[in-house]
């Protein structure tokens, strides 16, 4: 017997939201064995958000996001890092 497969991800027409009580709302879509499950929110505080924030600009720090998004568009985080990286 094989487990169920279950996928978690971003409602791609709904932003990021800040909540009333500061924290941060992130709208997900949950598959089962490629069938809709459900809707559910990552909530984050304010903290959990900025650490998540930084990992995610580490994580990107490699060639694929030169070709996803142009230099000039990038967050701050990122311009920095492709200005200081070393090109091979």
């Amino acid at each position: 017997m094989s487990a169920d497969q279950v996928r978690v991800s971003r409602v791609p027409s709904k932003p990021v939201r800040k909540e009333p009580d500061g924290s941060l709302s992130i709208d997900l879509w949950l598959r089962r064995d490629g069938a809709f499950e459900a809707d559910a929110a990552l909530r984050l505080t304010p903290a959990e958000a900025e650490t998540l924030h930084a990992q995610l600009c580490y994580a990107l720090d490699d060639t694929t996001a030169d070709l996803i998004t142009p230099a000039a568009n990038l967050p701050d985080c990122r311009k920095e890092i492709l200005t200081t990286r070393r090109r091979t």
